[in-house]
């Protein structure tokens, strides 16, 4: 194993790797630290966040997230990034299994959370770097929203799949 590059955030090495069928290669895997992403369920629909997104030069439409500290376990941070990004804390938060964002070259495992009963909170402020308006997204415009583009963001349309209310 090689190491390519260590950040506060992520590293990056190159090692070799077997495969099942016996065929070894030198790949390189991005470890970045674990994330939550959350669902704010309202009565009416959800709470995404519209985000600027340096790395796609755009503002998206997305569920908030966010990076998992040394030590919290993922509840813990998505109450935390529930507050920081949305403004909103849960009276219920459930969990709703993981997800890998990109296993082509990345261990990244992102936690899904559903949010229900918001009240409003200030316990946490947002990061200076986050650029974000809440916005508030009925359930009848959402499959449009995604159908469309609009919600591009793949953690959320996981979040939206697992979070569906048929009923």
């Amino acid at each position: 194993m090689m190491e390519i590059f260590r950040g506060r955030k992520f590293w990056i090495e190159n090692s070799p790797v077997k495969f099942p069928n016996g065929v070894v290669q030198d790949k390189v895997i991005v470890h970045p630290k674990n994330a939550v992403a959350i669902l704010p369920v309202t009565p009416t629909g959800y709470k995404l966040l519209r985000q600027y997104r340096y790395a796609v030069g755009q503002y998206i439409y997305e569920a908030p997230a966010g990076t998992m500290e040394d030590g919290e376990k993922p509840a813990e941070t998505a109450y935390r990034e529930l507050i920081e990004e949305a403004g909103v804390a849960a009276k219920t938060m459930i969990p709703r299994g993981f997800i890998y964002t990109t296993p082509g070259f990345t261990d990244e495992k992102i936690f899904l959370f559903e949010a229900r009963d918001l009240v409003p909170s200030d316990e946490f402020h947002k990061d200076p770097d986050e650029v974000i308006e809440v916005m508030d997204v009925t359930k009848d415009n959402m499959d449009t929203m995604i159908r469309d583009g609009t919600v591009c963001d793949a953690k959320t349309i996981c979040l939206i799949h697992q979070c569906r209310d048929d009923a």
